[in-house]
């Protein structure tokens, strides 16, 4: 397997030294899977070519620690197609650019980089490789190869060639490549166990906290092990440096009514919230992604809310919704109100059973598209509040905002984003499906066209009646009875 890192920048040649490796000598050496040889096929002043060649051992890769099976012993893909065995050969050749001894060299600046990988195998497609490498700053170029050339009929591999250009230092570029080769080809020819998470976090927290697609790499790369995941996720949660989207939007939106600007767009949602809390004099109330606790804290100040529980994948989080709600400082009977769990909206969970409400405010949009109907299984049809609270951005408005616009997102996390109709459509559907009414209405300061910055959809569980969706306070938008 042939993998090739151009380095375009003056005195390209001095990333040998961050690199070690002299560009006038051939490294080589055996590992795990085979032998690996490192070398430099072309060197210009204003650029350097190092080359990466893995030749793997058919013998060790069936007797491995994660053997082949059946005819996959002998007709397979390893040898060459880039992997988790070609992590290895990164590693066993570049240890100290790659552990981040180099990193701190002042040789390695950013500069640009042209990675070429004549073969990577990647079961979901072209679309996932450039959803997992485009954020992280690279162009980049995929063509799908035949699965035999002299048989087109037969139609195309699971096999790309990836042309990868951007501007970067060699310890990042090398990261990238460490991390996300074994992700794109979701095997790994090793056992994955808790030293796996360790990997994770040592050669991708420094970038992975922030990237859009962290949940899924994060999957992938722990082979689908739901505690590692969880703890993975939790621990890089802990690193991710951007702003919590409370302060982005207090930020963002400066309203010229005096009133609005005396109230934040979060504070009047939470207010919202907790008015549709009170509406239905509930006595429990889970807060499902409790985040810092905001919501928690107007909560605790409502004597008829004996029962309050907050749950969130970040530990961080947690810990300081714990320091905003002065948990250690709180009197016994308020401590017994109150309880703070680590947990995902993903997976059944018995915690969540017996709630008069549950609240899920700017939640949903920090999922993959694909995982709502886990996430709505989850509240919906197994927790079963008897009110369940969903607040999420209004697409629509984002043109308000100069620095959103059209386009963007309003949260480098968020994976979509709804407009009013499509957050209506989703609400009709889910209290079709799970025998709730359903009522939406927007959040903020309302404009012609746009509507308001947010919005909220209240679920009510009805036995029974199929479903019903009105536009609170304006005309029906849709209403369908059983």
């Amino acid at each position: 397997m042939l993998l090739t890192l151009t380095r375009h920048a003056p005195n390209a040649a001095d990333i040998g030294y961050v690199l070690g490796k002299n560009p006038a000598s051939v490294f080589q050496r055996e590992f795990s899977g085979g032998v690996v040889w490192a070398f430099y096929p072309e060197v210009s002043d204003e650029h350097v070519t190092i080359a990466l060649v893995t030749e793997i051992d058919p013998i060790a890769l069936v007797r491995g620690p994660a053997p082949l099976t059946h005819l996959g012993q002998y007709i397979n893909d390893r040898p060459y197609v880039a992997s988790s065995l070609t992590s290895v050969a990164l590693r066993v050749a570049f240890s100290s650019a790659l552990s981040g001894k180099g990193a701190h060299d002042e040789r390695d600046t950013p500069a640009r980089w042209v990675v070429k990988l004549p073969a990577v195998a990647c079961d979901a497609g072209e679309e996932m490789i450039t959803r997992i490498l485009a954020p992280l700053g690279y162009a980049v170029t995929v063509t799908q190869a035949p699965l035999d050339a002299r048989f087109p009929q037969w139609g195309p591999a699971d096999i790309y060639s990836v042309t990868l250009e951007g501007e970067t230092t060699a310890h990042n570029l090398l990261s990238h490549l460490y991390v996300l080769l074994p992700v794109l080809d979701n095997t790994k020819h090793y056992y994955v166990g808790d030293d796996e998470s360790e990997k994770l976090l040592a050669h991708g927290g420094e970038w992975l906290a922030g990237h859009p697609e962290r949940e899924l790499i994060a999957r992938r790369y722990l082979r689908y092990k739901r505690p590692l995941v969880e703890s993975a996720l939790a621990r890089l949660a802990e690193r991710d440096p951007a702003l919590s989207e409370a302060e982005a939007e207090a930020g963002a939106d400066q309203p010229s009514d005096p009133a609005e600007q005396a109230q934040g767009l979060h504070e009047q949602r939470l207010n919202t919230v907790m008015a549709a809390i009170r509406e239905v004099g509930a006595r429990s109330l889970a807060d499902l992604g409790c985040g810092e606790g905001r919501l928690l804290t107007l909560a605790m100040r409502e004597r008829e809310l004996t029962r309050l529980f907050g749950m969130d994948v970040s530990s961080v989080a947690l810990a300081r919704a714990a320091r905003r709600l002065h948990v250690d400082s709180l009197s016994a009977a308020q401590r017994a109100r109150l309880t703070l769990a680590q947990g995902s909206l993903l997976y059944r969970d018995e915690r969540l059973a017996g709630f008069d409400v549950a609240a899920l405010v700017e939640v949903i949009e920090h999922l993959d598209a694909a995982r709502l109907n886990a996430m709505e299984r989850v509240v919906f049809h197994h927790a079963q509040p008897k009110r369940v609270i969903v607040t999420t951005p209004n697409r629509d408005y984002n043109v308000h905002w100069e620095a959103v616009g059209e386009q963007r997102l309003r949260h480098h996390d968020h994976r979509f984003e709804w407009t009013r109709t499509e957050c209506q459509a989703w609400a009709e559907r889910v209290a079709r499906t799970y025998r709730y009414r359903a009522v939406w209405q927007g959040i903020g300061p309302e404009e012609p066209d746009i509507g308001a910055p947010s919005q909220m959809v209240i679920f009510d569980r009805d036995a029974d009646a199929a479903d019903t969706l009105v536009a609170a306070g304006t005309e029906t938008v849709r209403q369908t009875t059983s």
